[in-house]
Formats: C-alpha cells, structure tokens, sequence
C-alpha cells in the first residue's frame, strides 16, 4: 500500500449537503491510512451555503474557509490537503484542481461560463478539470450528460454511485481514451456509503495538486481504490435519456442502448 488520496470531498461549511466538519474529516482519513485529500465544496452554482447575496470577494473568502480550516486540522493530524471545487451546470458536475483563492477572486466570470468555456478557461490558467460520476442517476435530474471532449478526466468510480453507472462511465471512458480517477464524494463521516472511502492508491506521496494531476494524466503510478468487483457488476442501460456534449459542445443524444441485449435501470434513488 502507498498514498491514499481521496480527490472529492465535502465539507459542513461550505457545502448545503454536508456534515463533517473539519477536525472529522482529518480524524476520519488519518485513521483509514489516508496521505492526504482535496476538499472540493460545492461551488457558486451548486448546493453550497455561502450567501450568493454578497460581494464576490467576499463569497470567494467565506467559500475558501473550509479548505483553510480542513488544512488546519490537516496540519495537527498529519495528512496532506489540498484545495478544489465542484462546479454544477443543472446536475452535472465537474470537479476543478490547480487554481486556488486568489485566481477565484480575480475571475468572477467564472459563473458565467458554460462547460467548453470553463475548460477552455481553466486550461489556459494551468487547472484541469474532471466530470465527476458522470453516469450519476438521481431522482433531481431528468437526463444525463457526458462531456468527453470538456474534461480532462472522469472519475469513473464514485461512493455514491451504483456499480452499474461506474461500469457505464469506465467503458465509455475507455472509448475516448481519458484518464480516470475515483473519489469518495464524502459529505459526513457517521452514514459511509458501501466502500468508502474511495480514492487512489499512489506508488508515491502526493505534496501538491499538481502531483496529483501528473499521476492521472501519466496513467501510471496509481490504482483505484474501489471495491474489488466494483466493475463486475451486470451491464445495465441507464434509465434516464442520455446526452452527449461534441467538442463544438453541440448535444446529442446517444440513441443506441449501451448494453444492446441488457436491461434498464430501474427508477433512481436520492
């Protein structure tokens, strides 16, 4: 076993849905052998608890003070942290590495722009971009939307996810050649979903985000940690319509079945 690393987690002071403050967190991965995490609260967009009511600088220090305060607890215990955020676009949802404070404050235009624009963007600036649990099924979406060509990678296996739709996201990763990782999308420590925490397994330390963005874009020097049959469930059809976005960002659906001769999901869960 080397470094474990979960790259998305939750934190109760900047996201709506979470319940772990920052002295959980850092006790929680210190206990499970974990190196280090990337606290990705949910961004402007998203579920997060920051008034949006206030003035941008303002909500970018609020929304940043649960990495500072995760760092800090971090820091006592003895694993690394390192700062993210998930970005939503109507469900979806990308999680953003690479940039940090100081560049958010700069750039209010942020909420602005579209899924090809935040990756354009975000490249230009030296970030990389990874569409979380892209084959995510929840009873708040009405359809799913894969973005191939506006991600750098995907986080093909997901805590949260059921198996099927991590198989779904790790074939169809294989298909356009993208890097993948796995996270534990962790939002409390007292109700873990299956397996968790999810993550990877690093051959060496990770010291900053940008070691953790050369081992997913090398493809090598780390494993998934993920259940051992995490894959090996039955190919399943997702029950919602799916959509994918072109790299001119044009929609298209994806008509054939996935799975030709394999059922369809069921109704989703919360």
């Amino acid at each position: 076993m080397g470094y474990k690393f979960d790259p998305h987690v939750h934190t109760i002071i900047s996201s709506s849905c979470g319940h772990a403050s920052p002295s959980e967190l850092a006790g929680f991965y210190k206990e499970r052998g974990y190196g280090g995490i990337a606290v990705t609260d949910h961004f402007f967009l998203g579920n997060t608890c920051i008034p949006r009511d206030i003035p941008w600088e303002a909500w970018v220090e609020g929304y940043c003070r649960a990495y500072r305060e995760v760092k800090k607890a971090g820091d006592l215990v003895g694993i690394d942290v390192f700062f993210g955020w998930e970005s939503t676009y109507a469900s979806e949802d990308f999680l953003v590495y690479g940039l940090d404070e100081a560049w958010l404050k700069a750039h209010p235009e942020v909420v602005t722009w579209d899924q090809r624009e935040q990756y354009e963007h975000i490249h230009a600036e030296g970030g990389y971009v990874v569409q979380a649990h892209p084959f995510r099924e929840r009873t708040y979406m009405t359809e799913i939307k894969i973005h191939p060509y506006h991600a750098d990678a995907w986080e093909i296996a997901n805590a949260g996810n059921e198996p099927y739709m991590d198989r779904l996201a790790m074939e169809e990763a294989r298909k356009y050649d993208l890097p993948v990782t796995a996270g534990s999308d962790l939002h409390r420590v007292d109700k873990l979903k299956p397996g968790s925490p999810f993550g990877i397994d690093a051959d060496e330390p990770i010291r900053s985000i940008e070691d953790y963005v050369r081992l997913i874009e090398d493809g090598t020097g780390y494993r998934l940690i993920v259940p051992e049959d995490r894959f090996d469930c039955e190919g399943m059809n997702p029950y919602f319509k799916t959509f994918l976005y072109t790299m001119n960002h044009q929609r298209t659906e994806v008509t054939a079945p996935f799975y030709p001769e394999g059922e369809t999901a069921g109704p989703p869960r919360n």
